[in-house]
């Protein structure tokens, strides 16, 4: 039985073409309330344009967008009710962690009076509130990621998207981020739609993965079904056998780490 009971966003026939060039070749898929989904393929496959097609960024040519039963596909990105993650978090680095996360809530009227608040909760819900006051030129990378994150949830979004938003970060830093994103969505309930080309990442968080190719869905399933039924040979390379050495590599990484702990 499915634990996603309701149907949160739906895409349906969703295309795109740049230069004469099929970008999506019209794409069908749903999202789940509740639940984590990653786009998963190599650069070029169409998951950034999807991405940016999702939170209002770009306009599709055929297609639409419906979410919670109401079709958004002309909507403008702020009446979306979408948050997006960016790869280089996009923070302002004249302002503190906390100036940072507040900064939207206070430039909203609709938010301005609770915007202290709202703030100083979700800084303490990501783990922040000991840095509130520092300026991201302090941070680490993966803090400056709680930061963009904190950001987002602040707006209290009903989806939030990611663009890659780990790929710059080192091993050990991307492994701890992706405990801590799994226990934000947790404890906020958040839909999350996560842009990756990584496969063990996607395995590792995901509920469900869409596996893209040259503007095509390949395959969209939970990860264990991926793993015991492939839907064709590009899934089976691609996905299965690049995840293999992924796997292998952070096996490696974990002992060396932990040899080097003993020492």
């Amino acid at each position: 039985m499915d634990v996603f009971m309701n149907e949160k966003l739906n895409v349906t026939n969703l295309s795109k073409i740049f230069d004469n060039k099929l970008v999506l070749n019209h794409i069908n898929f749903i999202v789940k309330d509740g639940e984590f989904l990653s786009i998963l393929g190599p650069s070029g496959c169409g998951k950034t344009t999807l991405l940016r097609i999702l939170i209002g960024l770009l306009t599709p040519d055929t297609g639409s967008i419906t979410k919670d039963g109401t079709d958004i596909t002309k909507e403008s990105p702020d009446k979306r009710g979408m948050g997006i993650v960016f790869q280089n978090y996009a923070l302002f680095e004249n302002m503190t962690v906390f100036e940072n996360v507040e900064y939207a809530l206070r430039v909203n009227k609709k938010t301005q009076k609770s915007a202290k608040e709202k703030t100083t909760k979700v800084i303490k819900d990501v783990g922040l509130f000991d840095y509130k006051d520092k300026k991201p030129r302090h941070l680490s990378g993966g803090q400056q990621q709680r930061v963009a994150i904190a950001r987002t949830l602040a707006m209290n979004p009903d989806i939030i998207l990611f663009d890659e938003p780990m790929s710059a970060l080192d091993v050990a830093t991307r492994l701890s981020l992706r405990r801590e994103l799994k226990e934000i969505q947790k404890k906020f309930g958040s839909t999350m739609i996560y842009i990756t080309h990584d496969q063990e990442e996607a395995f590792a968080m995901s509920d469900r993965i869409m596996v893209m190719n040259s503007g095509n869905i390949s395959q969209i399933d939970t990860p264990e079904n991926i793993v015991n039924f492939p839907a064709d040979d590009y899934v089976k390379h691609f996905v299965l056998d690049n995840l293999q050495i992924k796997i292998n590599s952070l096996i490696k990484y974990t002992s060396k780490e932990t040899a080097l702990n003993y020492e």
